[in-house]
Order: structure tokens, then C-alpha cells, then sequence
């Protein structure tokens, strides 16, 4: 990345190191999740980010050569804390290295922050040096709620706070990724997802202070512009 007069440049490369190759319908079959990593490999995107079931088969097969990247309480979020735990340890006995959590909604509006803390706390004594996302569902707040938010993430230890699912009623804004950035301590990293179906949609979130991405059009936009670079 460099920048001059204020513009940030990303080459095709660099834009796909920061992005986790997605695929979490619930129809993906077990050919549809070899393609994904076999071009996560070829790409070498931060991780691939798969259904629970197919983590360890991943693992199995392609063994240390790649990032795999799970989902925790997904996509509601409104599992028990204990059931958020087992569903960890097993991803991570199974090869995960990486977990993407939903928050527990219910907590969020009922104003129960604390147990929000608690939860994502629980979540980090399991990953222990795995990298725990915690994904809030912003379509489903209002501004206050994400600004305490980024204050539970903090406070509950986790790696990233990560914008959506992508089976919300909406996805990532920057208006968002700003207002994060405001709000969040200085360890914890952003990552934005949901809804990011361009280049310029990439270049954009990246250049506001994303450190990862999940967007599974980014391989196949940016396949034949590797070493092209990308401007804001």
C-alpha cells in the first residue's frame, strides 16, 4: 500500500491478503467448498471461512497450508453461552484457527451489556492465541448500541469486531467502519462484511481502516488484476 497526497493504492494482491475467501450457505456442498480453497490457495487470501461441518474435512485434506475460518452462533447469535463454547472448542479441536461470533441480540437490546462482555470473554479463554471476531450485526442496531458495542468487544478481549453476517436485512457501510474506529480499543481490529460486491467497495473499507474483509466476490473480480493497482 502507498500513499501520496492522502490517496491509498492496493494492488489486487494486497486487497485479496486481507480478505476471508467465504462460503457459508447452507447449501454449499463439499465440491463447492474445495473450489473455495483451492482458490483461497492459489489467491492466497487471509483464510477461507466455512460452515462448522466442513473444518475439520478442510483440515484433513489441505492440512497447515491455509487459514481456516469458522462461524460461532451463527447467524442468530441467541444460543447459550455454553453452547457458543462447546461449538468453539470442537472448530478449533477440528482445525479452526479462527472463529467468527454473533452476539447475543437479546442481550443487546435488553441492555444486558455485561453478559454481552461475559459471553465474548468466555469465547476468548477458549480460542486462547486463535483470532475471535466478534460479529454485532449492525443492520440491527441503532448508533448507541454499536458504540456500546465496541466498548463490549474491548472490554471482552476479542481480536476483531466484525460488522455482519451477510444474513441480516443489510451489510457493511463505512459510515459504520468510522464509527468504530471511534469507539473500539487499540487492539481490536475491523473487519467488514456483508454486501461488498466491488472493487472500489473493497479499496473503500480497506483505506478506512479495515484489517479484514469478508467478501466472497473478491476472488473472482480480482483474479485477472493481481499486480493492477487500486486507488482511493
Amino acid at each position: 500500500m502507498d500513499s501520496k497526497q492522502g490517496q491509498q493504492s492496493f494492488t489486487g494482491r494486497e486487497i485479496l491478503a486481507h480478505v476471508d475467501h467465504t462460503l457459508l450457505v447452507p447449501t454449499a456442498t463439499w465440491e463447492q467448498i474445495q473450489t473455495l480453497v483451492e482458490q483461497a490457495l492459489a489467491f492466497q487470501t487471509a483464510s477461507v471461512c466455512i460452515p462448522p461441518t466442513y473444518v475439520k474435512r478442510v483440515k484433513d485434506n489441505y492440512g497447515d497450508n491455509l487459514t481456516i475460518c469458522t462461524v460461532i452462533g451463527f447467524p442468530l447469535g441467541y444460543m447459550t453461552t455454553a453452547s457458543k463454547v462447546a461449538e468453539a472448542k470442537q472448530a478449533l479441536a477440528n482445525g479452526a484457527t479462527e472463529l467468527d461470533m454473533v452476539v447475543n441480540l437479546g442481550d443487546v437490546k435488553n441492555g444486558h451489556y455485561a453478559a454481552v462482555v461475559e459471553e465474548i470473554k468466555a469465547l476468548k479463554a477458549v480460542c486462547g492465541t486463535a483470532v475471535l471476531k466478534v460479529i454485532i450485526e449492525t443492520c440491527y442496531l441503532t448508533e448507541a448500541e454499536k458504540v456500546a458495542l465496541c466498548q463490549a468487544v474491548t472490554d471482552g478481549g476479542a481480536d476483531y469486531i466484525k460488522t455482519s453476517t451477510g444474513f441480516g436485512t443489510a451489510g457493511a457501510t463505512l459510515a459504520d467502519i468510522l464509527l468504530f474506529k471511534k469507539h473500539i480499543g487499540p487492539k481490536v481490529k475491523i473487519k467488514a462484511a456483508g454486501g461488498i460486491r466491488s472493487i472500489e467497495a473493497m479499496v473503500a473499507y480497506l483505506a478506512a481502516g479495515c484489517d479484514r474483509l469478508g467478501a466472497s466476490a473478491a476472488v473472482g473480480l480480482l483474479e485477472t488484476h493481481l499486480d493492477e493497482n487500486f486507488s482511493i
